[in-house]
């Protein structure tokens, strides 16, 4: 087995290319799990990672002859190198002992194939953690079995959780330090359940782990741990599935026009979500003119169909007026457009999200101007969302977003690919958030990311309602509840 280094920084929605560099290996899945490592600093998640590519032989002669190289007198009591440094490739990582930035790596099982995102624990560098987390199908949280969950583990959740992750590993790491306890492991596993479910993650697997002894990681521990009989890292990663997140129909975010002659007009772009076939009915957003699909065009041949991923030029059977930024969509399942949006913000600035502002806001090849208003912030130490104006930098939030033009979105939770965006500050060109949308606001500030068809009606007292809107659950599903005013109900 071999490694393979996969060096980029990624904004939420964009996704590292679908190669398995090991094509012996490629009939384990059609594409590699992705999956991220986060937590607090110091939990030992650039270690765990490093033992993992270790123990499953992911790291090459000459990488091993280097890391034994650089782990001269950092050696463990085992007298095996420094693993932390088969991740940590910046010469600041490496002085300091800490994770700044993503640092992924391919390795594979006998089962399966893998994509790590190493991701910092450091509050400051929380935008990088996001950006890990936005192509993961699962979350790897690592926790100090001596310290157990510690705010930063609470943030990482959440960021996960926000960006679509539903299956969580939550590792109890250096349980070795904590003399194989087996009623604190319990304990931190219960309490980390409850914030989970509080995120609407219900699919989470508790294992006690040694990083630095490799008990549990590849090998199982039974010596030291009897009672636990649960699987080992690389068994509930190889169990578990990829995410799809892709709920909605055809999306193509136009990225450029192509006119190489006079007997040619092609749209081009990668395919956000669902499929397509010569015949299909589209629409151009946001003007609403349809037309049929005439042809699909690759580099090399003409295509019979196109699936979500797939790069393509797509001729329409009649001249239309699109542009770069312009969506074609599904005639019969469109995103939703409109001028007003509610959302969820991670703040990336120091400077934070200022209420009222301006902002440039990016999603996919669209660029907009926007006003952003936060309605409500993330309280980590209780996990209660509370009223609020304003969200300082790695405050979680949710927000209202006013278009200056019309907008085209899908709720984040049915497509990764047009739900999500990123906030640059006009000034500075810095971005600023990393956000996913929740649903379309209406003027009265009802919120519309479901068809009237999948709704039910509650009828309720004004006070209640307002004492109900106050709830956590409700905070929740802002996205989903729509409130109508007396002259808007039946009697």
């Amino acid at each position: 087995m071999t490694g393979q280094t996969l060096s980029h920084n990624l904004l939420p929605g964009e996704d590292i290319l679908d190669i398995d560099p090991h094509p012996q290996t490629a009939g384990r899945q059609a594409r590699p799990l992705r999956f991220i490592t986060c937590g607090s600093v110091d939990d030992g998640k650039s270690t765990l990672i490093g033992r993992l590519l270790w123990d499953t032989k992911a790291v090459k002669e000459d990488q091993a002859a280097a890391l034994r190289r650089d782990s001269t007198g950092k050696q463990n009591e085992l007298g095996l190198p420094d693993f932390a440094l088969l991740l940590d490739g910046l010469q600041a990582e490496r002085e300091q002992g800490i994770t700044i930035d993503v640092a992924y790596r391919y390795f594979s099982s006998d089962r399966r194939s893998f994509i790590v995102a190493d991701t910092p624990g450091h509050v400051q560098y929380t935008r990088n953690m996001a950006t890990g987390a936005s192509t993961a199908d699962l979350a790897v949280l690592l926790v100090d079995a001596r310290a157990g969950i510690l705010e930063q583990t609470r943030r990482h959740a959440t960021i996960a959780a926000l960006m679509g992750i539903r299956q969580f590993v939550l590792a109890v790491n250096k349980i070795d330090l904590s003399n194989y306890d087996e009623a604190g492991f319990q304990a931190i596993a219960r309490s980390f359940r409850e914030i989970a479910l509080s995120l609407g993650v219900r699919q989470v697997t508790a294992i006690p782990v040694s990083a630095l002894k490799g008990e549990n990681i590849v090998l199982r521990g039974d010596d030291v741990m009897p009672w636990y009989s649960g699987p080992t890292l690389v068994e509930a990663l190889e169990k578990a599935t990829q995410r799809t997140g892709q709920t909605t129909g055809f999306r193509l975010p136009v990225q450029r026009v192509s006119r190489p002659g006079e007997g040619f007009r092609g749209y081009q772009g990668t395919v956000a979500g669902g499929s397509i076939k010569p015949g299909d009915s589209v629409v151009v957003l946001p003007s609403g003119v349809e037309a049929n699909v005439k042809a699909i065009v690759t580099y090399d041949l003409v295509r019979n169909a196109a699936v979500h991923g797939d790069a393509i030029t797509l001729v329409l059977d009649r001249p239309v007026d699109v542009a770069r930024g312009d969506m074609i969509a599904a005639i019969d399942q469109r995103p939703m457009t409109g001028r007003a949006f509610t959302a969820r913000l991670v703040a990336l600035s120091p400077d934070g999200i200022v209420p009222g502002k301006r902002y440039w806001l990016k999603a996919g090849s669209r660029r907009q101007r926007v006003m952003v208003r936060p309605t409500s912030a993330l309280d980590l130490s209780t996990g209660n969302w509370d009223d609020a104006t304003f969200l300082p930098v790695n405050g979680i939030g949710v927000v209202e977003l006013d278009f200056e033009d019309t907008a085209i979105f899908d709720a984040y939770e049915t497509n990764r690919d047009t739900g999500a965006f990123i906030l640059i500050d006009p000034e500075t060109f810095n971005t600023v958030a990393g956000g996913m949308i929740d649903g379309k606001r209406s003027k009265s500030g009802r919120f519309d990311a479901l068809p009237d068809a999948d709704r039910a009606t509650i009828t309720l007292p004004a006070r209640l309602i307002e004492a109900f809107l106050k709830t956590e659950f409700a905070r929740a599903h802002a996205g989903e509840i729509k409130v109508a005013g007396p002259e808007e109900t039946e009697e």
